[in-house]
């Protein structure tokens, strides 16, 4: 499956170390952390003030990874504690039908719509047995199309 995973700067080490455990479980994951370093965006290298960044470019670049990797992937994983820009991707796959599964931290202060969120977990491997799970129930559905 194609994976996006919806969080924030904060939590780049966990977003990492969940990219690698769905890697090898053999799922694509598009990783805005990835991208951010590949193109060397400003959060790397800080070369303009955000004002500045986010009317470059290497903004229009990052935000349309981002918001693609949320509406055209076969679901998009929540990793909380997060910010506005990961309540937007959610926002956003939700909008187009995409299954949104949240991974709970303490502090998470998501309101009425973490109704988006299809399933929260809070531990990573239940979360990655569900991705599982999702994975071949996918693959059924269209086996028998």
């Amino acid at each position: 499956m194609i994976i996006y995973i919806a969080s924030s700067w904060k939590n780049q080490h966990a977003v990492e170390m969940l990219t690698a455990l769905l890697r090898e479980k053999g799922h694509i994951i598009l990783s805005w952390v990835e991208n951010n370093y590949g193109e060397n965006h400003n959060h790397v290298t800080k070369k303009f003030d955000f004002e500045t960044w986010v009317n470059s470019r290497e903004s229009d670049q990052s935000f349309k990874y981002d918001t693609d990797g949320a509406t055209k992937s076969d679901i998009v994983i929540y990793l909380g504690p997060s910010g506005k820009d990961a309540a937007a991707e959610i926002g956003a796959a939700w909008a187009v039908g995409i299954p949104i599964y949240g991974l709970y931290a303490k502090g998470e202060d998501f309101g009425l719509m973490r109704k988006m969120v299809a399933k929260w977990f809070s531990r990573y491997t239940d979360l990655i047995e569900a991705v599982q799970k999702l994975q071949f129930q996918l693959l059924t559905t269209n086996a028998n199309k």
